[in-house]
């Protein structure tokens, strides 16, 4: 691996950078940082973050991972409705796993969601990476809505999302955003190591 490429690019990239951008990223990291403490601050700081890759992924054609950030904003406002109002006798919603049924829609779903979407974009659109620009939207668009349900698959779905949006957004000359995705790889690990642990105790503290 040229490292030394990869830091000249990283140096161009923060260059190049928009200050749009640049706010995107940090609240970008400011979302997942609280969705990993259980911080209902996830959804306000995910919500400036999205709303900004929306115009910021149309500059750069990036279709599909634009219409994900709008489904994020929608997301973002109907989990924030689901961590608010907990069911009766829980002071806060549980982190739990998803059930065998559970995961099957889940997978029905990321299947579904990446057809349309490589269909959309090799039908009505000019972009040049409509295999990895589905594929990411797909998996994000899992992750937001299992993140929304508070199960612990959502940072499973989170970690391959940001692992193949790496090489992609750095391929789209977004060096800033793909760095930002490699931290986003290593807080989903830790995410998950933290979900986890919190889903253990829950499950024994009503077994």
């Amino acid at each position: 691996m040229d490292w030394q490429y990869i830091i000249e690019g990283i140096e161009s990239g923060i260059a190049a950078m928009s200050w749009l951008e640049g706010i995107a990223v940090v609240f970008g990291l400011a979302s997942v940082y609280y969705s990993i403490k259980e911080n209902i601050l996830v959804f306000p700081t995910g919500i400036v973050s999205t709303l900004i890759y929306v115009w910021i992924c149309l500059q750069v054609k990036l279709y599909a991972d634009m219409g994900i950030n709008a489904y994020y904003f929608s997301m973002s406002i109907y989990g924030w409705y689901i961590w608010s109002n907990p069911k009766p006798g829980n002071a806060v919603v549980p982190i739990t796993w998803l059930t065998k049924s559970g995961i099957f829609q889940s997978l029905a779903l990321w299947v579904f969601s990446y057809l349309a979407l490589y269909y959309v974009l090799i039908s009505f659109t000019d972009s040049d990476v409509p295999y990895w620009d589905s594929f990411t939207t797909s998996s994000a668009f899992v992750g937001m809505w299992l993140m929304a349900k508070k199960k612990v698959e959502n940072w499973i779905a989170w970690i391959v999302t940001d692992l193949v949006s790496i090489p992609l957004y750095f391929y789209k000359g977004l060096v800033l955003t793909s760095f930002q995705f490699f931290v986003f790889t290593v807080l989903a690990i830790l995410g998950l190591i933290a979900w986890v642990k919190a889903a253990k105790n829950y499950a024994k503290d009503n077994a």
